[in-house]
This record gives C-alpha cells, structure tokens and sequence, in this order.
C-alpha cells in the first residue's frame, strides 16, 4: 500500500518480519506464540521482566498480561520467579525451553534479515539500523487542534 504516512510503512515491515518469524517457526516444529505473546518475549529478552512495566510498555491492561504470562508459563515457556528488588513482585524468566525458543527465533529473524538485505540491499538495511538507532527523544504531545468540521453526534 502506498501512503505519505511513515507510520503506515513502519507497521507494514514489522508484520512483514513477525509473520516471516511466525512462518518460518512452524516450519521448523517450533510452538508458534501470538503476536501479544511474541511482544511479552521480546521485551524479556530486553530484560523488562516485571509484569506491570510489560503492561506499561505494551499499553495492555495488567490482567492481559497476566494471563498472557499465565499461559506461557502454563506452556513451560516463562517460569516466574520473586523479584530481587522487591519480594512482593514476581519476575519473568526464560526456562530452558524458553531459551531453545528465542536462540531459534534470534535464528530465524537473522535469516529473515539476510532476505531482506537481499532483495532490497545491504545499504538499505544499514540506513534502517542507523536511523532506529538515533535518539529520537521522548514521545510527543502535539498541541494541534481538531478539523474544525468536526462531526454531529447522531443520537
């Protein structure tokens, strides 16, 4: 799809990349995770292992994740473990299994990196790393007012 809009082109390459993982997974004989599961696994490897920062980062309410991690660990994926910092909070961790999954997943997404860098080439790939990579700083509340041909209610 053609768009102006960044975000658009953004969306379309990072389900370009889960659904080329997803794929690439069952055919190997590796347990498929869902996309919310898929973002939970992601932000462990990043070590945001506290279940409420997840939710925080995902913009999910905690009981989502919760449950989210609650299958996971019911899947010998995630185990839960008390929080070093704080032993009234529980912690996300890898089991073995979990870490079979990501060094396949890590795998995979290396291979997919390569077919892209293939066909639409290496220096492609570099100026998406270097442009990631850049502080973009915090988020931003713009102060633009609404089209003023705003809708009526119909009710």
């Amino acid at each position: 799809m053609e768009t102006e809009f960044l975000f658009v082109s953004l969306m379309e390459g990072f389900e370009w990349f889960d659904e080329s993982l997803q794929r690439s997974l069952k055919a190997a004989g590796i347990p498929q995770l869902s996309r919310t599961e898929s973002m939970i696994m992601i932000h462990v490897q990043m070590n945001i292992v506290r279940p409420a920062e997840i939710a925080r980062n995902l913009r999910l309410t905690r009981q989502a994740v919760h449950l989210t991690i609650g299958s996971l660990v019911k899947r010998g994926v995630f185990e839960l473990r008390p929080d070093p910092g704080d032993k009234r909070v529980k912690i996300v961790a890898l089991t073995e299994k979990g870490r079979w999954m990501r060094k396949n997943a890590n795998r995979i997404v290396r291979e997919v990196t390569d077919v892209l860098a293939y066909r639409i080439g290496q220096q492609q790939i570099d100026a998406l790393r270097s442009a990631f990579r850049q502080p973009w700083g915090d988020p931003v509340t713009l102060d633009s007012k609404p089209d003023p041909e705003a809708p009526r209610d119909q009710g």
